[in-house]
């Protein structure tokens, strides 16, 4: 059998329980997604992913760690990056200073990030600003798709000068509809000429430079009646074959509301994380579930097992293989020496 570790799961507290390693060793786990409280302190979060690390090595430590509101870890020393809309902002005074400033942050978060044994960032954010959305918003460079994608490929740059991947989100666009998909399933009635044209153009126009992917838990009825994460004509065809993306694809986190209806009928994880592999996801995330006891995720490993059995998935090869080009191939810096350090030093002073 192909090795294929697809599930992206987390932990309850701020240090591995027996539960925890014996869920990270289970050969379907491919990495695990920090929260805020898995968080206490540097020196905590550096044991803990040391921990994770000794149970696997090839486990993928993930955040969402965007700056702006959407940032896990703030203090003890983290810098409080701002939002995108302000490297936005600073866009329309000084493009070319805005770019700097897109690199400088992303360069800072990726490293204060490894510094602590992080390996990965759910960012930057593609999503345009219409002004609709109040869960992208602030999070969006902008609404023009040109500007968005030199300055998201400005702080990848910045990433990848620290060593760490990146991830586009939210396939094909998420900044169209007022619903939040955390909470319920948003509906985008545009046409796919119209979304093409616009929200989706950042994902062709950085197709070399994009590592991985997380997709929309948004429906666009003319293009599809599932949700782009479980859409095998979004991912496969369109992201895949038409924009020409090759990296790793990401299912959104399964436990929103927005990521078990499909075609009309409310379905298990397992069930959602099967069609989302089928459709031509890479890994697919289980957010939330570990702090009460965890049986949701246990449930999830157990039936992904035996639908993998059952033949209901494949392991794909090639899919681990994307994931495991996520993980950094470059030493890290201590945090310690990261202060003190020119490029971060140089950095630090652009950050606006």
């Amino acid at each position: 059998m192909t090795q294929h570790a697809p599930l992206i799961i987390d932990i309850a507290g701020t240090a591995l329980t027996k539960d925890d390693r014996r869920r990270l060793k289970n050969p379907l786990t491919g990495g695990i997604i920090l929260f805020a409280r898995n968080w206490q302190s540097r020196q905590q979060l550096a044991s803990l992913c040391a921990a994770i690390k000794s149970v696997r090595e090839d486990l993928l430590i993930c955040v969402d760690h965007e700056g702006g509101r959407v940032q896990r870890f703030k203090t003890d020393g983290f810098t409080h990056l701002p939002s995108m809309r302000a490297i936005g902002e600073m866009w329309a005074k000084d493009q070319l200073a805005a770019t700097n400033a897109a690199t400088a942050c992303g360069y800072v978060l990726a490293a204060e990030l490894r510094s602590c044994g992080v390996d990965f960032s759910f960012t930057p954010v593609l999503d345009l600003d219409f002004g609709a959305s109040s869960v992208i918003g602030d999070r969006a460079f902008g609404r023009d798709p040109r500007v968005v994608t030199l300055l998201a490929k400005s702080l990848m740059h910045g990433l990848l000068q620290a060593g760490m991947m990146n991830c586009g989100k939210h396939f094909p666009g998420h900044g169209f509809v007022k619903a939040d998909s955390h909470l319920e399933i948003p509906v985008d009635k545009r046409s796919l000429k119209a979304i093409l044209a616009d929200d989706a153009a950042p994902y062709e126009w950085l197709n070399t430079t994009l590592a991985s992917v997380m997709p929309a838990h948004v429906i666009y009825p003319k293009v599809d009646a599932r949700p782009a994460g479980f859409s095998e004509k979004w991912l496969t065809y369109i992201l895949r074959g038409q924009l020409g993306f090759g990296g790793a694809i990401f299912s959104d986190d399964l436990s929103m509301a927005g990521a078990r209806l499909i075609d009309g009928q409310q379905v298990s994880y397992t069930q959602a994380a099967v069609v989302a592999l089928n459709a031509g996801c890479d890994m697919v995330l289980l957010c939330n579930q570990s702090t009460d006891g965890g049986k949701a995720v246990d449930d999830l490993l157990d039936g992904m097992t035996e639908a993998l059995l059952k033949g209901q998935w494949e392991a794909l090869e090639a899919s681990d293989m994307r994931r495991l080009d996520l993980l950094p191939t470059t030493p890290a810096h201590e945090w310690d020496e990261l202060m003190l350090h020119p490029a971060y030093m140089h950095a630090m002073g652009l950050i606006p």
